[in-house]
Protein backbone atom coordinates (compact mmCIF):
# COMPACT_ATOMS: atom_id res chain seq x y z
CA UNK A 1 0.00 0.00 0.00
CA UNK A 2 2.74 2.26 0.61
CA UNK A 3 4.02 4.60 -2.52
CA UNK A 4 7.50 4.55 -3.32
CA UNK A 5 8.68 8.36 -2.21
CA UNK A 6 9.60 9.86 -5.71
CA UNK A 7 8.38 13.09 -4.50
CA UNK A 8 10.94 12.91 -1.95
CA UNK A 9 13.75 12.97 -4.57
CA UNK A 10 12.00 15.75 -6.96
CA UNK A 11 12.17 17.56 -3.88
CA UNK A 12 15.43 17.26 -2.97
CA UNK A 13 16.11 18.69 -6.59
CA UNK A 14 13.96 21.66 -6.83
CA UNK A 15 15.32 22.72 -2.80
CA UNK A 16 19.22 22.25 -4.50
CA UNK A 17 18.44 24.01 -7.50
CA UNK A 18 16.53 26.52 -6.22
CA UNK A 19 19.80 27.05 -3.33
CA UNK A 20 21.92 27.83 -6.14
CA UNK A 21 21.40 31.23 -5.72
CA UNK A 22 22.41 32.60 -1.99
CA UNK A 23 20.40 34.20 0.03
CA UNK A 24 20.63 38.26 -0.52
CA UNK A 25 22.37 37.57 -4.19
CA UNK A 26 21.90 40.96 -6.00
CA UNK A 27 24.59 43.35 -7.28
CA UNK A 28 23.81 45.10 -3.68
CA UNK A 29 24.69 42.63 -1.05
CA UNK A 30 27.43 40.56 -0.33
CA UNK A 31 27.34 36.99 -1.28
CA UNK A 32 29.03 33.64 -0.94
CA UNK A 33 31.75 33.22 -3.54
CA UNK A 34 32.25 29.45 -2.18
CA UNK A 35 30.29 27.06 -1.22
CA UNK A 36 27.89 27.05 -4.15
CA UNK A 37 24.66 26.30 -2.44
CA UNK A 38 23.93 22.16 -2.54
CA UNK A 39 27.65 21.64 -2.30
CA UNK A 40 28.12 17.47 -1.66
CA UNK A 41 31.00 17.60 1.34
CA UNK A 42 31.76 14.17 2.82
CA UNK A 43 31.86 13.79 6.24
CA UNK A 44 35.30 14.65 8.14
CA UNK A 45 36.34 16.77 5.22
CA UNK A 46 36.68 20.86 5.73
CA UNK A 47 35.16 23.21 3.24
CA UNK A 48 36.37 26.65 2.53
CA UNK A 49 34.09 29.45 3.07
CA UNK A 50 34.61 32.71 1.37
CA UNK A 51 32.05 36.15 0.63
CA UNK A 52 31.97 38.49 -1.76
CA UNK A 53 31.46 41.45 0.40
CA UNK A 54 28.91 45.04 -1.55
CA UNK A 55 28.38 48.12 0.80
CA UNK A 56 31.56 49.32 2.40
CA UNK A 57 34.11 48.63 4.92
CA UNK A 58 33.24 45.65 6.84
CA UNK A 59 33.74 45.53 10.36
CA UNK A 60 33.69 41.92 11.52
CA UNK A 61 31.77 38.87 10.48
CA UNK A 62 30.48 36.06 12.51
CA UNK A 63 29.96 32.64 10.50
CA UNK A 64 26.99 30.03 12.11
CA UNK A 65 26.33 26.62 10.85
CA UNK A 66 22.99 26.13 11.42
CA UNK A 67 22.67 28.27 14.73
CA UNK A 68 25.47 27.35 16.15
CA UNK A 69 28.45 30.52 15.83
CA UNK A 70 31.74 28.86 14.19
CA UNK A 71 33.85 31.91 13.38
CA UNK A 72 34.34 35.88 14.16
CA UNK A 73 36.57 37.47 12.10
CA UNK A 74 37.70 41.05 11.11
CA UNK A 75 40.09 39.78 8.13
CA UNK A 76 37.40 40.14 5.02
CA UNK A 77 40.28 39.15 2.59
CA UNK A 78 40.89 35.52 3.41
CA UNK A 79 38.62 32.43 3.48
CA UNK A 80 37.77 30.24 6.85
CA UNK A 81 38.05 26.92 6.90
CA UNK A 82 34.86 24.64 8.13
CA UNK A 83 35.02 21.29 9.19
CA UNK A 84 32.88 19.05 8.95
CA UNK A 85 33.96 16.50 10.95
CA UNK A 86 31.16 17.00 13.83
CA UNK A 87 28.48 18.28 11.62
CA UNK A 88 25.42 15.92 11.55
CA UNK A 89 24.61 14.35 7.85
CA UNK A 90 22.58 15.76 5.48
CA UNK A 91 21.52 19.83 4.75
CA UNK A 92 23.70 22.61 7.09
CA UNK A 93 22.87 26.06 6.64
CA UNK A 94 25.94 28.48 6.43
CA UNK A 95 25.16 31.75 7.51
CA UNK A 96 27.49 35.20 7.43
CA UNK A 97 26.29 38.09 9.57
CA UNK A 98 28.65 40.88 8.29
CA UNK A 99 28.70 44.10 10.77
CA UNK A 100 29.97 47.80 9.70
CA UNK A 101 28.86 51.04 11.27
CA UNK A 102 26.05 49.63 13.11
CA UNK A 103 24.55 47.92 10.71
CA UNK A 104 24.54 44.53 10.19
CA UNK A 105 23.75 42.00 6.90
CA UNK A 106 23.04 38.20 6.54
CA UNK A 107 23.69 35.78 3.71
CA UNK A 108 23.70 32.20 3.70
CA UNK A 109 24.12 29.03 1.49
CA UNK A 110 24.23 25.11 2.33
CA UNK A 111 26.14 22.36 2.25
CA UNK A 112 25.12 18.38 2.11
CA UNK A 113 27.42 16.66 4.50
CA UNK A 114 27.46 12.89 3.15
CA UNK A 115 29.07 9.51 4.61
CA UNK A 116 32.54 9.18 3.82
CA UNK A 117 32.15 5.37 5.49
CA UNK A 118 31.17 2.25 2.83
CA UNK A 119 28.95 0.37 4.61
CA UNK A 120 30.29 -3.41 5.85
CA UNK A 121 28.77 -6.19 4.55
CA UNK A 122 27.03 -8.56 7.19
CA UNK A 123 25.96 -12.22 6.25
CA UNK A 124 23.10 -14.19 8.12
CA UNK A 125 22.82 -17.89 9.61
CA UNK A 126 19.09 -19.25 10.15
CA UNK A 127 19.15 -20.19 13.98
CA UNK A 128 15.42 -21.17 13.80
CA UNK A 129 12.09 -20.74 11.75
CA UNK A 130 9.13 -20.09 13.65
CA UNK A 131 5.37 -20.23 11.98
CA UNK A 132 4.02 -16.86 10.95
CA UNK A 133 0.45 -15.86 10.23
CA UNK A 134 0.55 -15.16 6.33
CA UNK A 135 -2.55 -13.19 6.91
CA UNK A 136 -0.43 -11.17 8.42
CA UNK A 137 0.67 -7.58 6.83
CA UNK A 138 3.17 -6.94 9.13
CA UNK A 139 4.80 -3.04 9.69
CA UNK A 140 5.49 -3.00 13.52
CA UNK A 141 6.73 -5.92 15.77
CA UNK A 142 8.99 -5.93 19.11
CA UNK A 143 9.56 -8.52 21.31
CA UNK A 144 8.54 -7.80 25.20
CA UNK A 145 9.05 -10.73 27.89
CA UNK A 146 9.10 -13.75 26.09
CA UNK A 147 5.77 -12.23 23.60
CA UNK A 148 5.80 -10.80 20.04
CA UNK A 149 3.92 -7.85 19.60
CA UNK A 150 3.13 -6.67 15.97
CA UNK A 151 1.16 -4.33 14.26
CA UNK A 152 -0.68 -5.33 10.99
CA UNK A 153 -1.15 -3.01 8.21
CA UNK A 154 -3.79 -2.83 5.18
CA UNK A 155 -7.01 -0.93 5.70
CA UNK A 156 -10.10 -2.98 7.07
CA UNK A 157 -7.41 -5.51 7.97
CA UNK A 158 -5.47 -3.79 10.34
CA UNK A 159 -4.84 -4.91 13.89
CA UNK A 160 -2.28 -5.10 17.31
CA UNK A 161 -1.63 -8.45 18.41
CA UNK A 162 0.36 -10.50 21.02
CA UNK A 163 1.45 -13.65 20.04
CA UNK A 164 3.81 -16.12 21.39
CA UNK A 165 7.23 -16.88 19.02
CA UNK A 166 5.74 -19.90 17.79
CA UNK A 167 2.94 -17.77 16.43
CA UNK A 168 -0.18 -18.20 18.45
CA UNK A 169 -2.22 -15.32 18.72
CA UNK A 170 -2.60 -14.58 22.69
CA UNK A 171 -4.34 -11.07 22.20
CA UNK A 172 -5.93 -9.37 18.95
CA UNK A 173 -7.78 -5.70 18.51
CA UNK A 174 -8.48 -4.91 15.74
CA UNK A 175 -8.31 -0.97 14.52
CA UNK A 176 -11.57 0.88 12.59
CA UNK A 177 -11.44 0.10 8.99
CA UNK A 178 -10.53 3.43 8.35
CA UNK A 179 -6.91 3.01 9.50
CA UNK A 180 -3.86 1.83 8.66
CA UNK A 181 -1.88 0.58 11.15
CA UNK A 182 1.84 0.94 11.47
CA UNK A 183 5.19 0.71 13.79
CA UNK A 184 4.73 0.07 17.39
CA UNK A 185 6.61 0.83 19.93
CA UNK A 186 6.31 -0.28 24.29
CA UNK A 187 6.81 2.13 26.40
CA UNK A 188 6.39 0.83 30.34
CA UNK A 189 3.35 -0.09 30.55
CA UNK A 190 1.54 1.44 27.11
CA UNK A 191 2.12 0.21 23.33
CA UNK A 192 1.72 3.02 20.71
CA UNK A 193 0.53 2.57 17.29
CA UNK A 194 0.81 5.04 14.00
CA UNK A 195 -1.39 5.10 11.59
CA UNK A 196 -0.49 5.57 8.09
CA UNK A 197 -1.75 8.64 6.35
CA UNK A 198 -4.25 9.16 9.07
CA UNK A 199 -1.83 11.39 11.10
CA UNK A 200 -2.97 9.81 14.33
CA UNK A 201 -1.71 7.73 17.09
CA UNK A 202 -2.90 5.53 19.15
CA UNK A 203 -1.97 5.14 22.98
CA UNK A 204 -3.06 1.19 24.54
CA UNK A 205 -2.44 -0.31 27.83
CA UNK A 206 0.07 -3.20 27.00
CA UNK A 207 -1.78 -5.22 29.08
CA UNK A 208 -5.32 -5.42 28.08
CA UNK A 209 -4.99 -3.60 24.88
CA UNK A 210 -7.55 -1.44 25.84
CA UNK A 211 -7.46 2.22 23.54
CA UNK A 212 -6.43 4.79 26.42
CA UNK A 213 -5.92 8.01 23.96
CA UNK A 214 -4.78 9.11 20.67
CA UNK A 215 -2.12 12.17 19.95
CA UNK A 216 -1.43 14.01 16.56
CA UNK A 217 0.88 12.95 13.79
CA UNK A 218 1.81 16.22 12.63
CA UNK A 219 5.55 16.27 12.01
CA UNK A 220 5.43 14.57 8.49
CA UNK A 221 2.69 13.27 6.26
CA UNK A 222 3.11 9.15 6.93
CA UNK A 223 3.62 7.57 9.71
CA UNK A 224 6.06 4.03 8.98
CA UNK A 225 8.02 2.74 11.37
CA UNK A 226 9.13 2.80 15.29
CA UNK A 227 11.54 2.08 18.59
CA UNK A 228 12.20 2.93 21.43
CA UNK A 229 15.59 2.89 23.45
CA UNK A 230 14.64 3.06 26.79
CA UNK A 231 14.80 7.44 26.04
CA UNK A 232 13.34 8.14 23.13
CA UNK A 233 11.24 7.04 20.19
CA UNK A 234 12.80 6.88 16.75
CA UNK A 235 10.00 6.94 13.92
CA UNK A 236 10.60 6.75 9.98
CA UNK A 237 8.02 8.38 7.36
CA UNK A 238 9.23 6.45 4.06
CA UNK A 239 12.16 9.54 3.78
CA UNK A 240 15.63 9.56 4.40
CA UNK A 241 14.92 11.05 8.22
CA UNK A 242 14.93 9.04 11.18
CA UNK A 243 12.67 11.43 13.58
CA UNK A 244 13.17 11.84 17.58
CA UNK A 245 9.90 11.23 19.58
CA UNK A 246 9.56 12.70 23.25
CA UNK A 247 8.37 9.85 25.14
CA UNK A 248 5.72 11.26 26.85
CA UNK A 249 3.98 13.46 24.48
CA UNK A 250 5.32 11.67 21.48
CA UNK A 251 5.94 14.32 19.40
CA UNK A 252 8.84 15.42 17.31
CA UNK A 253 12.00 17.09 19.19
CA UNK A 254 14.08 16.37 15.75
CA UNK A 255 15.70 14.71 13.71
CA UNK A 256 18.86 12.48 11.52
CA UNK A 257 19.20 12.19 8.16
CA UNK A 258 20.20 8.77 7.20
CA UNK A 259 23.40 8.33 4.42
CA UNK A 260 25.67 6.52 2.90
CA UNK A 261 28.72 6.58 0.93
CA UNK A 262 26.33 6.90 -2.55
CA UNK A 263 24.20 9.72 -1.01
CA UNK A 264 20.75 9.24 1.00
CA UNK A 265 19.66 6.50 2.05
CA UNK A 266 15.80 6.50 1.56
CA UNK A 267 12.27 4.00 2.15
CA UNK A 268 13.58 3.37 5.67
CA UNK A 269 10.87 1.54 7.27
CA UNK A 270 10.57 -0.50 10.12
CA UNK A 271 12.63 0.00 12.62
CA UNK A 272 14.56 -1.91 15.58
CA UNK A 273 16.80 -0.83 18.72
CA UNK A 274 19.49 -3.48 18.87
CA UNK A 275 22.89 -3.09 21.01
CA UNK A 276 22.92 0.73 20.36
CA UNK A 277 22.18 1.24 16.70
CA UNK A 278 19.33 1.65 15.07
CA UNK A 279 18.37 -1.42 12.71
CA UNK A 280 15.92 -0.45 9.55
CA UNK A 281 14.09 -2.31 6.90
CA UNK A 282 14.70 -0.66 3.48
CA UNK A 283 11.16 -1.00 1.85
CA UNK A 284 10.64 -3.06 -0.90
CA UNK A 285 14.50 -4.22 -0.81
CA UNK A 286 16.04 -7.22 0.93
CA UNK A 287 18.41 -5.01 3.05
CA UNK A 288 18.64 -4.06 6.07
CA UNK A 289 20.94 -1.39 7.28
CA UNK A 290 22.63 -0.53 10.36
CA UNK A 291 22.39 3.21 11.31
CA UNK A 292 24.77 5.07 13.68
CA UNK A 293 21.62 7.04 15.48
CA UNK A 294 24.39 9.88 16.56
CA UNK A 295 25.59 10.81 12.83
CA UNK A 296 22.95 9.00 10.73
CA UNK A 297 25.29 7.19 9.09
CA UNK A 298 24.85 3.68 7.73
CA UNK A 299 27.59 1.50 8.94
CA UNK A 300 26.33 -1.67 7.52
CA UNK A 301 23.76 -3.73 5.75
CA UNK A 302 22.46 -6.86 6.34
CA UNK A 303 21.27 -8.63 3.20
CA UNK A 304 18.95 -10.90 3.14
CA UNK A 305 17.87 -11.68 -0.16
CA UNK A 306 18.41 -15.42 0.32
CA UNK A 307 16.07 -16.18 3.10
CA UNK A 308 14.01 -19.22 2.15
CA UNK A 309 10.79 -17.69 2.51
CA UNK A 310 8.51 -20.40 1.52
CA UNK A 311 4.96 -19.70 -0.19
CA UNK A 312 3.89 -16.16 0.65
CA UNK A 313 0.28 -15.69 -0.37
CA UNK A 314 0.39 -12.49 -1.77
CA UNK A 315 3.18 -11.93 -4.38
CA UNK A 316 2.52 -8.07 -4.97
CA UNK A 317 3.44 -7.51 -1.27
CA UNK A 318 5.84 -10.10 -0.92
CA UNK A 319 8.46 -7.92 1.22
CA UNK A 320 10.80 -7.89 4.43
CA UNK A 321 9.67 -6.22 7.03
CA UNK A 322 10.04 -7.01 10.86
CA UNK A 323 12.43 -6.49 12.83
CA UNK A 324 12.56 -7.92 16.47
CA UNK A 325 15.34 -8.06 19.23
CA UNK A 326 15.46 -10.33 22.50
CA UNK A 327 18.49 -7.95 24.22
CA UNK A 328 18.29 -10.51 27.18
CA UNK A 329 18.45 -13.44 25.24
CA UNK A 330 20.67 -12.25 22.53
CA UNK A 331 18.26 -13.00 19.55
CA UNK A 332 17.05 -10.88 16.16
CA UNK A 333 14.35 -11.76 14.90
CA UNK A 334 12.94 -11.28 10.85
CA UNK A 335 10.11 -11.52 9.01
CA UNK A 336 8.07 -10.15 6.03
CA UNK A 337 4.76 -9.01 5.03
CA UNK A 338 2.45 -12.24 5.09
CA UNK A 339 5.33 -14.35 5.24
CA UNK A 340 5.05 -17.88 6.43
CA UNK A 341 8.03 -17.91 8.75
CA UNK A 342 9.54 -15.63 11.55
CA UNK A 343 12.94 -16.41 11.50
CA UNK A 344 16.04 -16.10 14.13
CA UNK A 345 19.15 -15.38 12.65
CA UNK A 346 22.41 -14.50 13.42
CA UNK A 347 24.97 -12.52 11.63
CA UNK A 348 28.16 -12.01 11.17
CA UNK A 349 30.40 -8.97 9.22
CA UNK A 350 31.75 -10.36 6.05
Amino acid sequence: MKLLHNTFFLCCIFIIASCKTNTNSSSKNSTFIYPEAGTLVKAGESIAVKLLFAGGVVDSVQYFVDSTKINSSTDTASAISVNTKLLNLGSRLITAKIFRKGQSEQVATNIIVGSAKIPANYSFKIIHTYPHDTASYTEGLEYHNGFLYESDGEYGASSLRKTTIEGKVLQKTDLPAKYFGEGIAIIGNKIIQLTYKEGLGLVYDKNTFKLLSTFPYNHTVEGWGLAYNGTTIYNTDGSNKIYKLNNSTYQSIGFIEVYDDKGPVTQLNELEWVNGKLYANIYTSDLVAIINPQTGEVEAYINLITLPKGNVQDENNDVLNGIAYDAQGKRLFVTGKKWPTLFQISTSKQ
